[in-house]
């Protein structure tokens, strides 16, 4: 019998959680990184960040292929011991509670800063926090659905963004093609990279997934939704804002929506913005439940609640007496890209060509 077969997921559920993971707070300032590193090249350097994502997610689904029943948890004790699980559960541990911090503290930072500037940081986070406990308790299967769900409700938004565009656009903005250096627009898709991270939710994910046939598939499908958006909000802003204004917004993505009124509200970024909260919570809420599934693993528990909470007062501790500020957080996002190049996009490729060995010399003992 299947391990994980009472919470399996659809490919569909499988696509819009690893899209929704992606598509988290990189969105709102990612036009003004890329204007300020490669100008308005930089959408460029996004089209290569994707395609190195896309290198990598497929890498990752090969891995997975060894033993597709298991997590990569499973994975690594199967091929090299005990030790070796224990080990990837604590850096994979580690490392998504750190993205959960890192999302959940930028949410409140931006609530604060955009709609509730009276409210306590805490107050925000516990608000925050509440649904998050329902929903991760349910699992897997609750994850995809949820995700499912809130991607249909946030269609709206893409068309949305084409009202700015009637009011002012200049399409010369992008021209000329390639006035930066390839130089510059490789280094800048670096950086870029990081704004795909998500997909290496697929070495958990793939166990559950009905149909594992269809991974490869439904993660390029992921990446290139997740791509889309990327690429339409970044050409929004590019051809609404000059090269030089554009750097002088920190969220261009919402400043772009204030020339866009109606007679019903006039500041249809704050509308937009408390709506994105759910697209923000399909980033926090399964790298939440991947903390706390790693931290079971590692500890051989599955006291789910009990973690959950140890979690959420770690962050709310932080919060409350540590009160965040957005430089802080631009250096916590900084430190966390530099560790997922390592872990997320060379870690793969280790683990591929190790097990390539391993397999390949148990054939020849056997031979």
């Amino acid at each position: 019998m299947k391990k994980y077969a009472f919470n399996e997921i659809t490919l569909m559920q499988y696509i819009l959680t690893i899209h929704g993971m992606q598509v988290g707070i990189g969105v709102l300032q990612l036009p003004r990184l890329l204007a300020e590193k490669a100008g308005t090249d930089g959408w460029i350097s996004l089209v290569i960040g994707w395609l190195i994502s896309i290198l990598v997610s497929l890498v990752i689904i090969k891995i997975m292929k060894f033993y597709p029943e298991g997590t990569l948890l499973e994975l690594l004790s199967h091929y090299f011991g005990c030790w070796a699980g224990k080990l990837g559960a604590l850096v994979f541990c580690a490392y998504f509670f750190y993205f959960f911090f890192m999302v959940t503290v930028r949410a409140v930072l931006f609530l604060k800063l955009w709609i509730l500037p009276q409210t306590p940081d805490a107050m925000i986070l516990i608000l925050f926090l509440i649904p998050s406990y329902l929903i991760v308790l349910g699992g897997v299967r609750i994850l995809g659905r949820y995700a499912e769900l809130v991607f249909y409700m946030a269609l709206w938004l893409p068309v949305f963004y084409l009202v700015p565009l009637s009011v002012s656009h200049h399409w010369l903005h992008l021209l000329p093609v390639l006035k930066e250096s390839w130089k510059t627009i490789l280094e800048t898709s670096l950086s870029t990279v990081v704004s795909f991270l998500g997909f290496e939710t697929a070495f958990f994910l793939h166990p559950f997934l009905q149909k594992k046939k269809s991974a490869s598939t439904g993660i390029i499908i992921a990446n290139l939704l997740t791509m889309a958006v990327y690429l339409g909000v970044t050409l929004v802003c590019f051809v609404f804002f000059s090269p030089d204004e554009i750097t002088k917004y920190n969220e261009p993505t919402l400043s772009v929506l204030k020339v866009t009124e109606f007679r019903f509200i006039e500041r249809m970024e704050i509308v937009f913005l408390a709506f994105y909260l759910f697209i923000l919570s399909t980033t926090a809420m399964p790298v939440m439940y991947l903390t706390i599934f790693c931290s079971n693993w590692l500890f051989g528990t599955k006291a789910f609640r009990g973690h959950f909470l140890v979690a959420a007062a770690v962050v709310l501790a932080y919060v409350g007496f540590f009160v965040p500020t957005f430089p802080q957080s631009d250096k916590s996002q900084e430190i966390f890209g530099n560790i997922a190049l390592y872990l997320c996009f060379g870690f793969p490729f280790a683990l591929w060509v190790l097990l390539w060995i391993k397999t390949r010399s148990a054939r020849r003992k056997l031979a």
